[in-house]
């Protein structure tokens, strides 16, 4: 008797997976990809993807457990992503998001460079709603949380510089409106950025993209407890962008 499916597969959502085993998967979402099925995107999902290829575990692990999903990126954003596949796999590494165990960088191309070129932002962050739209709005306030993200400069040049981004806290859009207060907005986001000619250059060579990546996630095996690093290099068209800006990317990153 076949599975009932409570996620429809779709194996025509472009992913790569990056690591597999019998407890869980990191994979690579493309910009402009959601994470998760919602409204207007009940098929073209991460999470339809992965149904295509792992759809019982998924199905068993059900609604309680996220179908396996254990985090989201936003949709402009790229890069890695984690997914269980069994319960012990899922709560594994719930426990580590939930205990701030799990490190990630994120790569950031952002307009002018911030100052101090390294350093940590710890302003809160509170969410509102502006036109039906969730929004980060700093500072304290009723309904403000800790959030905390450390910065450094990895290289730059005239106009724009690339930045390694670890958040020790998940808020919403944290990143990019931690650096839009340093006066150094990621390129390409219309939520928080300038939106001049640099982030016009950089949407017509990425498409549907602002410059954030999700480049490596470093955690504990939840069942051997080996310690992991898992990276992704820059999309190709982000590479593209860099080399058209005369902006040299390191080598691990690339």
């Amino acid at each position: 008797m076949a599975v009932q499916l409570s996620v429809e597969p779709n194996p025509r959502v472009p992913l790569r997976v990056l690591h597999e085993d019998d407890h869980f998967l990191v994979v690579v979402k493309p910009a402009g990809v959601v994470t998760q099925p919602g409204v207007g995107h009940t098929h073209d999902t991460v999470l339809n993807a992965v149904f295509a290829t792992h759809g019982k575990q998924l199905q068993n692990l059900g609604k309680a457990r996220d179908f396996g999903l254990l985090h989201r990126l936003d949709r402009p954003t790229s890069g890695l992503l984690l997914v269980g596949l069994t319960p012990e796999g899922y709560d594994g590494l719930r426990a580590q998001f939930e205990g701030r165990t799990i490190g990630k960088t994120y790569l950031a191309l952002v307009h002018g460079g911030p100052k101090p070129p390294q350093g940590t932002e710890r302003s809160p962050i509170r969410e509102v709603r502006r036109g039906g739209r969730k929004r980060a709005m700093l500072g304290a306030g009723r309904g403000a949380q800790e959030a905390v993200t450390r910065y450094a400069t990895l290289a730059r040049t005239k106009g724009i510089s690339l930045l390694s981004c670890e958040p020790k806290t998940g808020r919403l859009h944290q990143i990019r409106a931690h650096m839009a207060h340093r006066g150094c907005a990621v390129v390409g986001d219309r939520d928080y950025g300038p939106r001049d000619a640099l982030d016009k250059q950089f949407a017509r060579t990425v498409k549907g993209a602002l410059g954030l990546h999700a480049a490596e996630l470093r955690f504990t095996h939840p069942v051997t407890r080996r310690s992991l690093s898992v990276r992704a290099p820059l999309p190709e068209a982000v590479l593209a962008f860099c080399a058209e800006v005369g902006l040299v990317v390191p080598r691990a990153w690339r």
